[in-house]
């Protein structure tokens, strides 16, 4: 019965729905004036497609951007390939030399390249950017508060349990809003930070406590006898977590990570709540343009579209890296 009143509802959707977003729509044109029927206007997305894609990034600049993308594919896709050797070089690569070169090329302002101020990044770019960001930081963050979190010393022990459920326990716009309103009035006189890396500042450290407990998770699934045995053989503490357990942890969290990371995606789109221009900002923005307004179902339906395109691709990857480790276990 739920099954036919699921599909009875979807014979009720999705005609309609298909008819106004490509039957009936509008795509051509330069102008408001080109949508003339009953159904979307993607001549607003097609016109304003470079706003969402990266804001108000100087058009004379763009090749930063390219080049910048071309450095994220050479990196990563050594990385996501199977047969890899020295995987972990490429990931160390990836983590620590391409945000300083990316930031280099997209802040500029040394090496003869013009300043571009972060008022100025936007669109896509910006959920993209603050999401690579946090996740760099997060992920080594939260598994030394995981393994402080399960150390024998009081002192270190509760101050990662204060810390975890600390941020844990408020919500991520009351975060948003101390590193944007707050950590500005605790600066010394003539000290300013830029807003986008506060920004990314708090993003890093909230996910950072999800991730402690997912992977504190993955280490209680380690069994004992992994650190007997690696004791036995002369390692210590630290050769035995970095070789032995913290590996295995991070095998049996893999979902959980990737569904972190998928998360704070999402929650990327809250920045536009303090002044920063990410994606849904950017149409946001857009729509309050006396040219389009009306506009809005276009609007949002081309972000959700974009939204979950990119979340399913993190998903479908993390389920492919899930099946290929669990095939080198069991094999």
């Amino acid at each position: 019965m739920l099954t036919l009143l699921v599909l009875g509802l979807l014979a009720l959707v999705i005609p309609p729905f298909f008819n106004w977003a490509i039957l009936d729509a509008t795509v051509s044109g330069d102008s408001r004036a080109a949508c003339t029927g009953d159904g979307a206007c993607w001549t607003f997305i097609k016109l304003r497609l470079h706003t969402f894609a990266w804001g108000h990034y100087p058009a004379s600049e763009l090749w930063r951007l390219a080049l910048v993308a071309l450095l994220l594919i050479a990196f990563t896709v050594p990385v996501m390939r199977e047969k890899t050797r020295h995987r972990g070089l490429f990931v160390g690569l990836l983590l620590l030399v391409f945000p300083v070169l990316a930031g280099i090329l997209l802040a500029g302002g040394v090496f003869g390249l013009p300043l571009v101020d972060t008022s100025l990044w936007g669109g896509l770019m910006l959920n993209v950017i603050i999401s690579f960001v946090a996740v760099a930081g997060a992920v080594p963050l939260g598994i030394l508060l995981a393994l402080a979190r399960r150390s024998q010393l009081p002192v270190i022990r509760l101050m990662s349990i204060g810390f975890i459920e600390l941020v844990r326990g408020v919500p991520l716009l009351t975060v948003m809003f101390m590193s944007a309103v707050m950590v500005p009035l605790f600066l010394p006189n003539g000290v300013s930070v830029d807003r986008l890396i506060r920004a990314m500042v708090a993003f890093t450290l909230f996910v950072a406590a999800y991730m402690a407990e997912t992977v504190r998770g993955g280490l209680q699934g380690v069994p004992a006898g992994q650190e007997e045995a690696a004791y036995s053989v002369g390692l210590r503490w630290w050769q035995m977590q970095a070789f032995v357990v913290v590996p295995q942890a991070l095998r049996i969290v893999v979902p959980g990570i990737v569904n972190n990371i998928v998360d704070l995606f999402k929650d990327t789109s809250l920045v536009s709540i303090i002044g920063l221009v990410d994606l849904l900002g950017a149409v946001n923005q857009s729509l309050k343009d006396p040219a389009w307004l009306g506009m809005a179902k276009e609007g949002y339906v081309f972000t959700a579209v974009v939204f979950f395109v990119c979340c399913f691709a993190m998903s479908s990857y993390g389920r492919r890296f899930e099946r290929r480790l669990n095939r080198h276990r069991t094999g």
